[in-house]
């Protein structure tokens, strides 16, 4: 199975997460985990307004920021929040940012 690189817990850096949680379309994946957050989502299953190609960026500049888990399962990305990560290394950061959206 192909594997995607995350940076580990200890790696997160607070720039890179704030980076990448300012984009609003982001925004709007991670809040969409965060509401499913028992459920891997793949990612045709958001409805952003972008292109195919511009979606597949804004995942990956999740991951590679270590907000969000990928995961290969058959043809299709799975996507799950790190909300563990993301609390552990960031308290409170993750609630501020899905309350103020």
């Amino acid at each position: 199975m192909r594997e995607l690189e995350h940076p580990e817990a200890s790696a997160l850096r607070l720039d890179d997460v704030l980076s990448a949680l300012a984009d609003p379309v982001r925004r709007r994946i991670v809040s969409a985990l965060a509401d499913g957050a028992e459920h891997a989502m793949v990612c045709s299953a958001f409805d952003l307004p972008v292109s195919a190609s511009t979606k597949t960026h804004h995942f990956r500049v999740l991951r590679e920021a270590g907000v969000i888990r990928q995961q290969y399962v058959g043809t299709s990305i799975r996507n799950t929040l790190r909300r563990p990560d993301l609390d552990g290394r960031f308290p409170g950061l993750l609630d501020a940012v899905l309350t103020a959206h």
